[in-house]
């Protein structure tokens, strides 16, 4: 357990490596940090958190850098993210409301996530394995085909073409539509089925077949679209910080360009905290010269999916974190009134 004079000590390391990108020495510490402690002393500190894995002396003569451990326990003992200020909050919440639909929504979320953090931003769709239908319209296209269209409650919408066994009327397909969204609206996916299987029943053996037909797609549907989406921007960002990364920056381009990967690095959606991965706590080998500051979004206590940023482990912690809470909170919000 660390002593608080080292700990601040660790803080000042961190907060000066990450400004000024260089190795950092004692009589630096004493001259820009009110540590109110001699020089010898901040020597004796420094060492006894070399010896404890906290920070490392990159070469001989060098000052030191923070390790990935030492950015762990930077992070765990923050007192508080740092909080934007008025401007920066009433211009992210300005540039969302301005969002058309979901699509607009995450497009405008990821590019934000970039300007705001300097880094590369990922942003997760929502998952209609835990959505709920807000609407179901059916189109008629042609007498025997129509256009289902599936709304959730974070603004998804899925469209499919079907094609019925048989011409249906406007008055059926009224019917239909009618009563097929007085079971399902506001009801989870995984509830659907139960709720409308004996809804062809009720119907006249003419429109039988073309209801269960369309009743057959919405479940197709439902079962076809749980296979996670996700957009990422900001790429271009991380050429700020190629000596950040030893030898290169391929494999960290490389493991970004795999959506299996960067899922995995989001966690599960389910969970609305905040997650902070550095460095080798990241398993894919191509990022574990990275951190990975994600955050769940929703308009409730659960989420329903995920944001967040990727960056060299030398990042603004405090800053980023803020920056990412925030746009969640303001997506939530969004999510809930559209």
């Amino acid at each position: 357990m660390l002593s608080e004079r080292r700990l601040e000590v660790l803080r000042a390391i961190v907060q000066d490596y990450v400004g000024t990108q260089e190795p950092v020495g004692s009589k630096a510490l004493t001259e820009r940090h009110n540590l109110q402690v001699s020089p010898a002393t901040v020597r004796n500190d420094m060492a006894a958190l070399e010896d404890e894995g906290y920070i490392a002396q990159p070469h001989t003569s060098a000052g030191r850098i923070p390790t990935d451990k030492g950015y762990r326990l930077f992070v765990d003992k923050l007192a508080g993210v740092k909080p934007l200020s008025k401007p920066e909050r009433r211009a992210i919440q300005n540039f969302l409301e301005g969002a058309v639909d979901l699509d607009d929504v995450v497009s405008r979320t990821v590019r934000l996530l970039a300007q705001l953090t300097r880094q590369v931003a990922v942003v997760q769709y929502p998952s209609l394995t835990r959505s709920t239908v807000r609407h179901v319209e059916l189109l008629l296209l042609a007498p025997a085909r129509l256009m289902l269209v599936l709304i959730t409650d974070t603004g998804r919408v899925e469209q499919r073409v079907v094609d019925c066994p048989a011409p249906i009327s406007e008055s059926s397909l009224a019917d239909l539509r009618a009563r097929l969204n007085s079971r399902v609206v506001g009801e989870r996916f995984s509830e659907v089925p139960k709720l409308v299987q004996d809804l062809p029943e009720s119907f006249d053996q003419d429109d039988r077949g073309t209801v269960s037909t369309v009743l057959a797609t919405l479940l197709e549907t439902l079962v076809e679209e749980t296979e996670e989406r996700l957009m990422i921007g900001g790429t271009a960002n991380l050429t700020r910080f190629v000596h950040d990364f030893p030898l290169t920056i391929r494999p960290v381009l490389e493991a970004l360009e795999e959506q299996v990967v960067l899922l995995k690095l989001l966690g599960e959606a389910k969970d609305p905290g905040m997650t902070v991965r550095i460095g080798h706590e990241n398993v894919h080998e191509g990022l574990t010269s990275t951190s990975v500051v994600s955050v769940g979004y929703g308009s409730g206590d659960e989420a329903v999916a995920k944001l967040g940023v990727v960056g060299p482990t030398r990042m603004d912690y405090p800053g980023t974190m803020g920056a990412v809470r925030a746009v969640a909170r303001y997506v939530g919000q969004i999510l809930a009134e559209s």
